[in-house]
């Protein structure tokens, strides 16, 4: 279906066609025919970013009586931001039906300036409900002839505390009128307002009720308090490209976290209350252009802020209310486009993100932090990328190519490789070289948890043990790197979950490779070591047992054999890894004593230098 099939005019056609809008996203297919036929109430439940705007608003803005110049639509709005967004929209929507007048009206600017267009003259009024009945009182705006009214994210609206207002302005409205209740999520106040002012109201789901978009990936991050922040940064460092949001409970932390981030070297500006209307208006219109990355800010502050191509939502604090979640993470993913939501948790607030989990339909992905060499690897791979797609401009550079190439020649390739990357990178280098792991190693208490093997394989796959893992340095895309380099017929193939323990990893591999993956064991080394790959015989079983079984299992490490039963008897005895007073899993817990148990290779010691070091 096409915009003109919907039925709506030329000029409108015209508008949104140079908007870039090919076809009606669902909300729209189904709202504007409605709209333009019947006159019906209409309650429409779609996450934000799914087109709801243009879904209300072209209908509105076709049915207008231009001759008419008093307010006809009255569409309400949380927050000054989505008042301005909203209305800047409607303004685009009608840009070639002359004459039509589009007014924002919100606290924070002169109500003097805001009365003054009114009495202009004006269409469609959009507005907070706190000025809007102060222009009301003022006996400066009447509301006799409108007969459209929109409640524009409602169920943030009485989060918010409007509901009394929303009330007062419903009682100044004309009995025969239609109400439009378009909302991201359907809590009972939201069903209780339909009743009171609606009238056999049509409801349209987009989705499922209360549910997450669907092309929004949830990861969840656990670490202590204490190394949130540097879990932050990581995830900044991370991807590079970010362009989001993140979330913070108070304005004092949202400070304090922006400041941060300025001082250690980051796009970041943090929007909450105790800015001015004209510092919001900075803060936001630099984050619009792009010329900042990082906006941290409240829920309050930034509710209402409708920025496209948003790439991340990172949840630094976890909302209040469960249902809050949807709203922030619906922030990213708009418009049919993929998202991240990161959120970063500490022990204490995991059933909390179980209970998000069972409110808004969504899955988190528990991940590790990404760690130093991760972060190195993403970031170079980032400046390739931005050096294959400059741009040369040839004719400028060329006068200076004969003293660069001077000044250069006594490098080689190499060693110009290396000191070009040395500029963009020490920084990056120097930080993470000795960073330790900030993650919560013994979190996992069920089997959706970090990490954890659990049940079968997913349909067409198998899975397998592979004998490295965490005490190796192994992560996700190394462990590809090494399949990928050893598959003879150079062919990519397709790992599917990865479970990486401290001493050993289970992962997912397709059935057809199952073969030439095991036919590689023996012939691949990591580290000097030789790599075992075998079928992973415990497929089904439980976390708990697989973790018991595991435990007295058997690897090779250079050529000798050294058993975890072995390693772990002796008496008195406690893992050096465990820097911080905790054994690792299968070590001290099955001994029956209190000294150190010390690990013969450099390797673990090294790793057990850098816990301590936390």
């Amino acid at each position: 279906m096409t915009f003109e099939e919907l039925g709506l005019s030329a000029p409108i056609i015209r508008a949104v066609t140079e908007l870039g809008f090919v076809n009606p996203m669902p909300v729209q297919e189904q709202v504007i025919p409605l709209l333009l036929a019947h006159d019906t109430d209409i309650v429409a439940l779609a996450q934000t970013g799914t087109g709801k705007t243009a879904a209300f608003g072209l209908p509105i803005v076709h049915q207008i009586d231009i001759a008419l110049k008093k307010p006809q639509a009255l569409i309400l709005c949380p927050t000054r931001e989505l008042c301005m967004q909203v209305a800047s929209d409607l303004a685009s929507y009608s840009k070639y039906l002359k004459g039509l007048h589009v007014l924002p009206v919100y606290g924070g600017a002169p109500i003097s300036t805001q009365a003054s267009k009114v009495r202009e003259g004006v269409h469609i009024l959009v507005a907070t409900p706190g000025r809007l009945i102060d222009l009301m009182e003022r006996k400066i705006v009447r509301l006799d002839h409108v007969h459209k009214v929109i409640l524009d994210e409602a169920d943030e609206m009485l989060n918010m505390g409007f509901t009394d207002s929303i009330t007062t302005i419903f009682e100044s409205l004309p009995e025969v009128r239609n109400t439009l209740l378009f909302s991201a999520t359907m809590p009972p106040e939201i069903a209780r307002i339909a009743k009171k002012y609606m009238s056999d109201a049509r409801e349209i789901t987009v989705g499922n009720k209360n549910m997450g978009a669907e092309n929004i990936r949830h990861i969840c991050h656990i670490v202590h308090a204490r190394d949130k922040y540097a879990a932050l940064k990581r995830i900044a460092d991370f991807y590079p490209e970010i362009y989001g949001i993140v979330f913070c409970r108070t304005r004092k932390d949202t400070q304090e976290i922006a400041d941060k981030l300025i001082q250690d070297g980051y796009s970041a500006e943090a929007l909450h209350g105790d800015l001015s209307q004209s510092q919001r208006d900075f803060v936001m219109n630099k984050f619009r252009l792009r010329n900042l990355h990082i906006l941290v800010a409240t829920d309050v502050a930034a509710r209402g802020i409708d920025v496209n191509d948003l790439s991340h939502v990172i949840q630094y604090n976890l909302p209040d209310e469960a249902a809050a979640y949807t709203h922030r993470s619906g922030r990213t993913g708009r418009a049919g486009k993929e998202g991240i939501s990161i959120a970063i948790i500490n022990v204490k607030e995991k059933n909390y993100v179980r209970q998000i989990e069972r409110t808004s339909g969504i899955t988190f992905e528990w991940a590790k932090v990404p760690g130093g060499k991760e972060i190195c690897e993403k970031q170079l791979f980032n400046l390739i990328d931005k050096i294959d797609k400059i741009e040369v401009g040839y004719k400028n550079i060329a006068p200076y190519l004969p003293i660069i190439k001077k000044r250069l020649d006594i490098y080689d390739k190499d060693e110009l490789i290396q000191r070009f990357l040395s500029v963009e990178f020490n920084r990056f280098l120097d930080y993470y070289k000795a960073a330790p792991d900030i993650d919560i190693a013994d979190h996992r208490s069920d089997s959706r948890d970090i990490g954890r093997s659990s049940g079968k394989a997913k349909e067409g796959y198998g899975k397998l043990y592979i004998n490295i893992g965490k005490v190796d340095g192994l992560f996700p895309n190394h462990l590809m790197e090494i399949i990928s380099e050893h598959v003879k017929d150079g062919r990519q193939i397709a790992i599917g979950k990865v479970d990486i323990f401290q001493k050993h990893t289970i992962f997912e591999a397709p059935l057809e490779s199952m073969a030439s993956l095991k036919a590689l064991s023996n012939e691949l080394v990591y580290d000097d070591r030789k790599i075992v790959i075998r079928e992973d015989a415990e497929d089904g079983v439980s976390p708990a047992k697989r973790r018991d079984n595991y435990q007295g299992s058997d690897f090779k490490r250079q050529g000798e054999r050294r058993s975890y039963n072995d390693r772990n008897s002796g008496g008195d005895s406690r893992n050096s890894r465990g820097g911080e007073g905790r054994s690792s899993r299968g070590d001290s817990r099955s001994s029956g004593g209190d000294s150190r148990n010390s690990r013969s290779d450099s390797r673990s010691s090294s790793y057990g230098d850098r816990r301590k070091q936390r």
